[in-house]
């Protein structure tokens, strides 16, 4: 021990009270230990739950390409709030569709508001995922896009007001729900918090398109009515496929 040595300076220390005098040394070491702790602790929990989340976004956009739009909306929608002529070099303007024609598949990620984007995601992520379920991601992909560009297609050709621009994913969204009330027309929905069945649903949107043709309500009936008409018919191809594929199945077992 030091005070079984001739070590200079104990004495010294012993005068002057460094064992006696601040008695509280001990208790603010244990508290910068205590803050020093919290601080890294907090630290090292926000870097993994920002690690966590990249993860989960990564791994969903590679798994599911419904995820991947979303994301990729969401992006969008981000960049059109802070780089200034961003959604115009993107949005659809049936008058200059030729002249721009990657516009087609880019109005797809620009949305006119936050009300907007949201349903729109919301919708896709119940049944966009539930499509590729059903069917596969491949053929998912196909149909989402196919009736993007008709329903882009189909309103730039339609539309009175060629010089209007319009964006959004309704009509490749509403492919999607239509290919779904096709293929899976058992599942029950909420439209407004009333229960009913998809293909109810589906004619319910459908006829509210249809009597709104013509209105000046800024929204694109005939893009979402062209997008159902596409899903219909690209979900009655997949659902006989299906059903040839099973019933071959069957038989082959059965032999």
């Amino acid at each position: 021990m030091p005070e079984q040595h001739a070590c200079e300076g104990l004495e010294q220390l012993k005068k002057d009270g460094f064992f006696n005098k601040d008695q509280n040394y001990g208790r603010r070491t244990n508290e910068n230990l205590f803050k020093d702790a919290l601080k890294n602790s907090a630290k090292y929990a926000a870097k993994g739950a920002v690690k966590g989340v990249g993860r989960n976004i990564s791994y969903s956009m590679k798994n599911s390409p419904a995820m991947a739009i979303i994301y990729l909306c969401l992006f969008s929608f981000i960049l059109q709030i802070f780089i200034p002529g961003y959604q115009q070099l993107f949005q659809l303007v049936p008058a200059f569709m030729l002249q721009r024609p990657w516009t087609l598949v880019t109005h797809m990620f620009i949305h006119a508001g936050f009300a907007h984007i949201f349903f729109n995601m919301l919708v896709l992520f119940f049944f966009g995922p539930e499509l590729e379920r059903r069917t596969s991601k491949k053929i998912f992909t196909s149909i989402y896009f196919t009736a993007g560009l008709v329903a882009a297609i189909a309103y730039s050709v339609t539309s009175n007001s060629p010089y209007t621009p319009v964006v959004g994913a309704s009509g490749a969204i509403m492919g999607v729900f239509a290919s779904l009330a096709i293929i899976a027309p058992d599942i029950r929905v909420y439209v407004y918090f009333i229960p009913m069945q998809i293909t109810h649903a589906l004619i319910l949107f459908a006829l509210f398109d249809f009597v709104l043709l013509g209105s000046n309500d800024m929204i694109a009936h005939t893009a979402h009515l062209s997008g159902i008409l596409v899903g219909l018919l690209m979900g009655s191809r997949i659902k006989r496929a299906q059903k040839k594929y099973s019933s071959y199945n069957n038989i082959y077992y059965r032999r």
